[in-house]
């Protein structure tokens, strides 16, 4: 849900109708999907399978939240890696039902419960209050309520391509981060837009005006850690290129990134790395 909170807000602010739908089972997400009158979609719920469902919900344009069960199609199951013939269970509620502090915690990444309240499927009321940070999210079902409980999930930016990058992406989904990466300026800059405290972004690349075009977009970002890998000409060549541009403070940026373990396999410096952020993030 943090995902879509910033469209939503914008929705909310501006009077626009939008609901927001997000699983319950057979397994918790923080992930949320975003509908708005005619056919607008935002954000990714369970690889896209059951979109069509949600919208026709959404299409209804009604008061209150409503709780939807639905069997898992074959189609369903190839996109979602759901069983098919499981039974999913989502809420759709109207973005105007929740309080509007919710959209100002999710913006900032804390941790929230949301207690939808029910009178058989219809959601009439829902609840906000902030919570302890515990990774991922939860749901606990009772008869008459449903608790949704978020964390956010650390991101990890990798600006950059070749063997050290992709090394560094496995590292940061095995450790459960969600991992975006792209060596495009334009993209990069992007995705460091959407970085807070709790994330991290790591720079590499040998394009001197690329990779350092990539590094101001994380100096200009919130991201808790910023790295940037390659040699010592390569960190003075962008850090010369930045300074003509007048960004001469680094003392953000952990380069070359990685704790010094001794690694030089793109396995081993990825480990370097993972664990420095962790350190990091964690001070």
């Amino acid at each position: 849900m943090y995902d879509v909170a910033l469209t939503i807000a914008a929705c909310v602010r501006s009077g626009t109708r939008a609901d927001v739908a997000w699983m319950l089972s057979p397994h918790a997400s923080e992930e949320a999907l975003a509908l708005t009158p005619g056919g607008g979609r935002i954000g990714v719920l369970a690889s896209g399978a059951f979109d069509g469902v949600l919208a026709d919900v959404a299409a209804r344009q009604l008061p209150e939240g409503r709780l939807v069960q639905h069997e898992v199609t074959e189609v369903e199951a190839a996109l979602s890696g759901l069983p098919a013939g499981s039974l999913a269970e989502f809420l759709v509620v109207p973005a105007d039902l929740f309080p509007q502090e919710l959209w100002a915690h999710l913006l900032q990444r804390d941790s929230v419960e949301i207690t939808c309240h029910l009178e058989s499927d219809v959601v009439n009321r829902v609840d906000v209050a902030t919570a302890e940070s515990g990774g991922g999210a939860t749901v606990v079902r009772e008869a008459d309520r449903v608790v949704t409980s978020l964390s956010p999930t650390t991101r990890l930016v990798v600006a950059g391509r070749g063997p050290m990058a992709e090394a560094l992406i496995r590292q940061g989904e095995l450790l459960g981060w969600k991992v975006a990466h792209d060596a495009r300026p334009e993209v990069v800059t992007g995705l460091a837009a959407t970085l807070s405290p709790l994330d991290a972004i790591v720079v590499m690349g040998h394009d001197v005006e690329a990779s350092s075009r990539c590094l101001m977009a994380a100096l200009d970002s919130d991201s808790g850690y910023v790295g940037a890998l390659g040699s010592r000409e390569m960190q003075q060549a962008r850090a010369d290129w930045l300074s003509y541009r007048d960004v001469t403070d680094l003392g953000r940026v952990h380069g070359p990134a990685g704790l010094d373990i001794g690694g030089r396999a793109p396995a081993e410096v990825a480990v370097a790395i993972a664990a420095e952020i962790i350190a990091t993030l964690a001070s």
